[in-house]
């Protein structure tokens, strides 16, 4: 499987390879500031698995998340779309923000995280798995 990606203004692109470690929602704070919404969801790719096309624009944000671990936020400099995340806590691995995927009709979260910080209109499926904070 291959799935391909961009951010808006398709100055940063990517290909996703294979299929992904995990994938999830997430209801944390941090991850609600960064896409601007009630929740972020995301597909964990190794980084093998993943191949920049173009990424001319990327820049960084680093933020420490409620572990004490540092979570790198990728996004593209130019029209501000966040693109993955490079987690402390899943050394290895890229979170792509999946949003920015071009076909997501495979899609479907494997778990819920950050339950605690959920908005109460953010109701997703009560048979996904969920957690109050990170599992693990």
């Amino acid at each position: 499987m291959e799935n391909k990606g961009s951010c808006l203004c398709g100055e940063t692109k990517f290909l996703l390879k294979g299929k992904p470690e995990g994938t999830a929602v997430c209801h944390c704070d941090d991850c609600k500031k960064q896409t601007s919404s009630a929740f972020s969801i995301v597909a964990g790719y190794k980084k093998e698995n993943v191949e920049f096309l173009a990424k001319s624009h990327l820049k960084l944000y680093t933020t420490i998340a409620e572990s004490g671990r540092e979570v790198r936020r990728f996004f593209c400099g130019n029209c501000g779309s966040p693109i993955y995340s490079d987690v402390d806590f899943a050394p290895g691995v890229f979170y792509f923000k999946m949003g920015t995927v071009d076909d997501l009709s495979w899609f479907y979260p494997d778990i819920e995280a950050y339950n605690k910080d959920k908005l109460k209109c953010a109701d997703i499926n009560k048979d996904i798995p969920s957690f109050e904070a990170m599992p693990g």
